[in-house]
Formats: structure tokens, C-alpha cells, sequence
């Protein structure tokens, strides 16, 4: 791949990359090859979709989960014994990293996949290294939505429309394809 038509692919997009951008994409990069994603339509399809949801960069998801199930603190037991679940605004499982993964039993699934404690530590998914591994898997095992890279990018498909299924129902599908054509069409 030649990084250079990649980055001047994306300039085209986002207009200007941060180092922290830049950055975010070699971590991508790297964790595509590390679970031997080599397949470009696949790249090209997780840095758009990272593109759209977090700008290339994690972050926290706006409001934090207020007024969501997930975005709650809950209350356990009765009486004397009663106690918070989650003891700070951390503890609270509401969408992180570059695609915003939500509630405690996601958290424990990449917890459990990557060796990191994020169920005790969910800010962990801030770390780019750790959201690029999440995006990665996440969208390579179909672990978001069960739809995965592989049902929109095969022999017979190459679906950036469809592909949007991966991560959120049909939100955006046709903008985020937009970006697909211009990565994928940079580094083929």
C-alpha cells in the first residue's frame, strides 16, 4: 500500500489531519495487519467508518449515554445494603473509542479478546491502539451489529452501502460510501 496516496486520500476528506489523526490510521493500519486484513476494500471500509463516527480519532460519546439505558447509574439491593453499581461517570459503559461501543457485556467481550480489564477501566478505550483493535475486530468478526466485512466485501460484493450494516443499520450508508470510494480508490 502506498501510504501517501492513503493520507492524500484523506486530506480529501477531512481537508487537514492532525498528528493525532495520522497516528490513529497507523494504529488501524497496524492492527489490520496484525489480524491479517490485507484485503483493501476492508481497510478502506474501517477507515471511513472511522472517519465518519469518531473523526480518526477516539472519543467519547457525545452526552455521555444520558438518557439511555446504558448511560445510567444503577441502584442494587434495599435498605442499608443499598449501593451504586457504578461508582463514577468511568464505570459507565456509554460509546468509546472510534466506534462507540456501548453497555458492560461489549466492554467485556473486547475485555476478554484484547487482555485488557476494560470492564474496571472502560476509558481504556480511548487508547488509540486499543479503539484501533476494537474497530478492527469489532467490524472483522461482525461483533457490533453481527453483520460483517466479509457478508458486504467478497467475490461476488463490494458493498460500501450494505457494508453500513456492520456498525449502524443504514445511518449515513451512502456519505460513508462516498469516503470508501475515495480511500478504497487510492489504495487498490
Amino acid at each position: 500500500m502506498q501510504l501517501d496516496k492513503l493520507f492524500t486520500a484523506l486530506r480529501s476528506i477531512a481537508k487537514k489531519l492532525s498528528q493525532k489523526q495520522v497516528d490513529s490510521v497507523n494504529a488501524i493500519l497496524d492492527s489490520c495487519n496484525k489480524h491479517l486484513i490485507s484485503d483493501p476494500r476492508y481497510i478502506a471500509y474501517i477507515l471511513a467508518t472511522a472517519y465518519h463516527e469518531s473523526g480518526l480519532t477516539p472519543i467519547e460519546e457525545h452526552g455521555k449515554g444520558e438518557g439511555l439505558p446504558y448511560g445510567k447509574m444503577l441502584d442494587i439491593g434495599q435498605g442499608p445494603n443499598k449501593r451504586v453499581a457504578y461508582t463514577s461517570p468511568n464505570k459507565l459503559y456509554y460509546g468509546r473509542g472510534f466506534v462507540q461501543i456501548t453497555w458492560k457485556s461489549n466492554y467485556a467481550d473486547f475485555a476478554k479478546l484484547l487482555k485488557v480489564d476494560l470492564v474496571n477501566r472502560p476509558e481504556l478505550a480511548l487508547q488509540t491502539d486499543i479503539a484501533a483493535e476494537i474497530i478492527v475486530i469489532g467490524m472483522q468478526r461482525g461483533m457490533f451489529t453481527g453483520h460483517r466485512l466479509i457478508d458486504s466485501f467478497n467475490k461476488t460484493e463490494n458493498d460500501p452501502i450494505e457494508a453500513r450494516h456492520i456498525v449502524n443499520g443504514s445511518d449515513k450508508a451512502v456519505l460513508i460510501a462516498g469516503y470508501y470510494w475515495r480511500i478504497y480508490n487510492a489504495i487498490k
